[in-house]
């Protein structure tokens, strides 16, 4: 078994409301910057045993889809590394 970190980065889909993202970008078009667009993500670090890569990757996925993103709303990205 090996040490691995996973970092998962959950956001919402285009064409969700953003509220969160509406409201900072306002924001910092009040203080003067331009921006284009904004989106907000939360991002999970996950530190876990697993004998590869790859069942690492399967068991965050399989905690990714039942708690971590709600796949009506969220898009995700899932990076693996050994630690």
């Amino acid at each position: 078994m090996r040490g691995y970190t996973a970092t998962v980065t959950v956001r919402l889909k285009d064409g969700v409301l953003d509220p969160e993202a509406k409201t900072t970008q306002r924001a910092l078009e009040r203080l003067g910057f331009e921006l284009d667009a904004l989106r907000s993500a939360d991002q999970f670090e996950i530190d876990l045993t697993a004998d590869t890569g790859p069942d690492a990757r399967r068991r965050v996925e399989e905690m990714t889809e039942q708690l971590l993103a709600n796949p009506t709303l969220h898009d995700y990205e899932i990076a693996v590394e050994k630690r």
